[in-house]
């Protein structure tokens, strides 16, 4: 086995690096007939920082503050036409995710686990404005609070832990700015609620 000692330590520390994509949880108004969705997804990147906190054999504390970047690309239709070409909505959050992990018995050099918990997130790309040379009609309220979930497996190497882990947050806060652009009120208005969802694939060096 290779460090057969490293899950007694009571604390330690990484990085993480990992890929994502964020979507949009859209619920429109009743009568509406202009409808937003996004039908691309466009990949992003994230890096943080990890610090565990064994809790017990089978329990650990997770806080891994980072950064996320990532974009969403909006589209409007009337009935089947495409009314423009779509919103690029960018994303750049600070992350404070703090969440429990539990691990299976560890089997030889590797060890399963799920992991838990919640995040904080504030985006940086959040517009206090419209910008009259930008397509965008939509803003965003930079704060929001997340739910996570997601599963990984530890592989213990000769001198570190790697971990590949695949996580999905889910935003609880409706992030729509409800303000629409002046000229443009159509958009805001066909869209009551915008929840936001980030799907992770994360490699954990530690």
């Amino acid at each position: 086995m290779n460090n057969p000692g490293y899950d007694y330590k009571w604390i330690h520390f990484g990085f993480t690096v990992g890929l994502n994509t964020m979507d949009f949880g859209l619920q429109r108004p009743a009568g509406t007939t202009l409808f937003a969705d996004v039908s691309r997804i466009s990949p992003g990147f994230q890096v943080s920082i990890v610090s565990d906190l064994r809790l017990a054999e089978y329990y650990s504390l997770r806080f891994l503050p980072g950064i996320t970047f990532g974009q969403r690309s909006l589209f409007f239709y009337q009935g089947d036409t495409i009314l423009d070409a779509s919103m690029e909505v960018e994303s750049n959050f600070l992350d404070f995710p703090l969440l429990i992990k539990y691990k299976a018995k560890r089997v030889n050099n590797y060890r399963p686990y799920f992991i838990g918990g919640t995040s904080i997130r504030y985006d940086l790309a959040a517009r206090k404005e419209y910008e009259e040379d930008s397509n965008v009609y939509i803003r965003l309220k930079p704060f929001d609070i997340y739910l996570e979930i997601g599963f990984g497996i530890d592989f213990y190497l000769q001198y570190f832990k790697f971990s590949p882990e695949i996580k999905l947050s889910a935003g609880i806060r409706n992030v729509l700015v409800d303000d629409p652009a002046q000229g443009f009120p159509q958009y805001v208005n066909s869209i009551n609620k915008l929840n936001s969802f980030v799907v992770m694939l994360c490699f954990h060096f530690e």
